[in-house]
């Protein structure tokens, strides 16, 4: 559709702000929660993108307490009503977990915009605080998945909880053997995350009597996926077509009228 949106993905530290101008998504900022001046900045530059055609601002959270700061920010760059996906709009595919309620909206939202690309069962790698690994039948209906530490809370938890291992940033770690102690974290770290997905999809691969596709999203997905046989693709912006493709179905249900 083509429809004008700026779009709010709400994570635990950080939040992604984009623009799609006649359905075309043409700007993503992204921004500390902790930095009010940077997320306004980011909000503030995607808005201006409309030039003052109308346009609907949408948002997903997993972070709840942000929600007020985020509405007050797009009420100071200009923008309207922050309609939530989850809140005052539905979901755009089935949650076939056990509590639909206390599924993350941002684990929803990633499976439904990589089925709608790919048009069959497909599992996303969303690589950022938390490490989630879920999984959609043919039909796109959200059957549930994984959630584990992400890199950065490995990496952060072996330094601050043993008195020597120093602080280390993910990279791809080089070599088959950490030869000094910060390879060897990263060896771990990286190996670890990479073999845990693999499982995770052999093991869905299994219950959906397929192989599925694999997207990977999230702040670390370039550096632990990119080039990886078993991803189809790296995405970073896939809650932000989540979010959108929320919207639209929404938008044809009520004939315009959000």
């Amino acid at each position: 559709m083509e429809i004008n949106l700026l779009v709010i993905d709400v994570g635990n530290t950080r939040a992604a702000v984009g623009a799609f101008l006649r359905g075309e998504l043409v700007e993503v900022n992204r921004a500390p929660l902790e930095r009010r001046g940077e997320l306004q900045a980011a909000l503030a530059s995607a808005w201006r993108r409309f030039a003052g055609e109308p346009a609907a601002v949408v948002g997903a959270t997993v972070n709840p307490p942000a929600t007020e700061m985020i509405e007050h920010l797009v009420e100071q760059v200009g923008g309207g009503e922050v309609l939530w996906v989850g809140r005052n709009i539905d979901l755009p595919i089935a949650v076939r977990t056990e509590e639909p309620g206390l599924t993350g909206v941002d684990r929803v939202l990633n499976i439904a915009a990589a089925h709608q690309q790919l048009g069959g069962a497909c599992v996303v790698v969303d690589a950022g605080t938390a490490l989630t690994v879920d999984v959609c039948n043919d039909d796109g209906e959200f059957l549930g998945g994984s959630i584990g530490p992400g890199a950065g809370i490995m990496l952060e938890a072996l330094h601050q909880r043993t008195a020597k291992l120093p602080a280390v940033k993910l990279r791809v770690p080089t070599g088959a053997i950490g030869k000094s102690t910060e390879e060897a974290i990263l060896h771990g770290v990286y190996h670890g995350i990479r073999g845990a997905v693999k499982e995770l999809v052999e093991g869905y691969a299994t219950e959906l009597g397929h192989w599925p596709e694999v997207i990977a999203t999230g702040g670390d997905a370039k550096v632990l996926f990119e080039g990886w046989e078993l991803v189809h693709a790296v995405a970073p912006d896939l809650t932000l077509y989540g979010i959108a493709l929320a919207y639209a179905n929404h938008h044809l249900e009520h004939d315009g009228e959000a």
